[in-house]
């Protein structure tokens, strides 16, 4: 083990650290900054350099500014050399190591999140013999807005560049490129769910994981007004060059971020949340015919990706914890009434509540939002794929801060860091190690071999023990409702 661990990628060489048995390569450049005259341009791979380019720190993130309210700690770094790759590995420069890859793309409703997140520490799969790898790329207006005369989904182009630079320079980081997994969380699942169903990223990875994946499947058309709001706010015209002389907070400001998952104060922010929402986002891939030739559902209609062994999960409250300030202004009015005030179409009230014996009407509610954004697609996700291998959890493990399974709450699990940053403030002390051996292990065996020991074609209820079990009732109205 030498002190200084040097590989050779196709642009020059690079120089990491190791740190606690792991090799880790930070903020190595996979495309040239998008800004100038490269902002809202589709990816340019990065030239050569000269030398040897020290990664050793995090490389500047698209997201600008950290969130304190954010349960995923995200760091914000300044900078434009944001398109970036962080490499985690147990052998680097081995050639002949071949250790299965982790593809790792963070979420934050397409508007923010940080590769840098303490979170997404690859050293728990490096002990366990995995290469991880996680992804910066363009966040907001710049990687997703639609321009008439620009590109359009840079963001995922982003994503199919970086991996393409795995395939390209993984062998040299001790990593088979024909034993890759993408995986990512909320947005990042959505993000695996595109890039499961789209053209250009075929043969660019063997396995996928979509955590409380959100696909934005934007139409063209709403892309159109959406940038054409933003400009009208802005007062510019709707071309790349105006819109690359506004400054980035102002622009940033211009987006309207909308529901994060904080906690709502009134049932008027849930209605405006349900219709500003509905289950989807404001800015994301856009379905333009062109790149991304198809929404992610008539994708796996399609039998695109049906070849590749899929999981996918949600956390089982999700955004429960946006009805905890309400709960005692709801829970006096039937849940009848909340969910038609809340424009639930009235044919599938009764069976939703019937679904959900014993909880309040803000129960109801909460598991309404949650059902209607994450977990009714899972329920049409495992039909649409029925004969290919797929596998889905629930995660119910509660958190002893919420007392929920909240969104986000199952990502310190998966990659083993119960011990770092802002774990403690989201999960309680002492969240339990069997369960992060447990859904790790699970992550490993997949990534190893294609399948994670849980029965397919199910869903896994993931809890302190896993088992079988349909927790999932609410889901499956709704996803029962969509197809009629």
């Amino acid at each position: 083990m030498t002190d200084e661990p040097t590989v050779r990628t196709t642009a020059g060489a690079v120089r990491g650290e190791w740190v606690d048995g792991a090799a880790r390569f930070l903020g190595i450049p996979y495309a040239e900054p998008p800004f100038g005259k490269l902002r809202f341009q589709r990816p340019v791979p990065r030239q050569p350099w000269e030398g040897v380019f020290e990664a050793r720190e995090y490389g500047a993130t698209a997201q600008r500014k950290s969130s304190a309210e954010s349960t995923i700690p995200e760091p914000s770094v300044p900078g434009d050399d944001i398109l970036t790759v962080n490499v985690f590995t147990p052998s680097p420069g081995d050639l002949g190591a071949g250790h299965p890859v982790l593809v790792w793309i963070h979420g934050g409703g397409y508007v923010a999140g940080s590769p840098a997140s303490p979170w997404y520490d690859g050293r728990s799969f490096s002990r366990d013999e995995v290469v991880t790898v996680t992804v910066g790329y363009r966040l907001g207006f710049d990687g997703f807005g639609w321009l008439p005369d620009a590109p359009q989904n840079r963001g995922v182009r982003d994503w199919v560049l970086a991996l393409e630079w795995v395939r390209d320079n993984i062998a040299e980081f001790g990593g088979d490129p024909a034993r890759v997994t993408i995986a990512g969380q909320s947005a990042g699942g959505g993000a695996i769910m595109t890039l499961l169903t789209l053209p250009a990223a075929e043969g660019l990875f063997s396995q996928a994981v979509s955590a409380s994946g959100v696909p934005a499947d934007i139409s063209l058309d709403n892309a159109k007004s959406k940038g054409e709001e933003i400009a009208t706010r802005l007062g510019i015209p709707l071309t790349a060059a105006a819109f690359a002389d506004i400054p980035e907070a102002e622009l940033i400001a211009a987006q309207e971020l909308g529901f994060d998952g904080g906690e709502l104060s009134n049932l008027g922010e849930v209605l405006a949340v349900i219709g500003g929402l509905n289950g989807t986002l404001t800015l994301g891939p856009v379905v333009d015919g062109d790149y991304v030739i198809d929404s992610v559902e008539n994708g796996i209609a399609a039998g695109r990706g049906s070849g590749i062994p899929l999981i996918i999960g949600a956390t089982h409250d999700e955004f429960g914890g946006a009805f905890t300030a309400i709960r005692e202004g709801v829970d006096p009015t039937p849940a009848h009434d909340v969910l038609t005030h809340m424009g639930v179409d009235e044919a599938i009230i009764d069976n939703y509540i019937a679904s959900l014996p014993d909880h309040s009407s803000s129960q109801i509610a909460a598991q309404f939002v949650t059902d209607v954004m994450f977990r009714a697609r899972l329920i049409d996700w495992m039909r649409l794929r029925r004969g290919a291998p797929t596998w889905t959890y629930d995660f119910t493990w509660r958190s002893a801060v919420s007392g929920l399974a909240e969104h986000c709450i199952d990502v310190p699990f998966i990659f083993d860091v119960l011990e770092t940053e802002g774990v403690a403030r989201a999960l309680g002390q002492e969240p339990p190690t069997t369960l992060a051996d447990a859904v790790h292990g699970a992550w490993v065996k997949f990534i190893e071999s294609g399948d994670p020991g849980w029965a397919a074609d199910q869903v896994t209820v993931l809890d302190i023990t896993a088992r079988t079990g349909d927790t999932m009732p609410g889901a499956r109205v709704i996803a029962a409702a969509v197809r009629v």
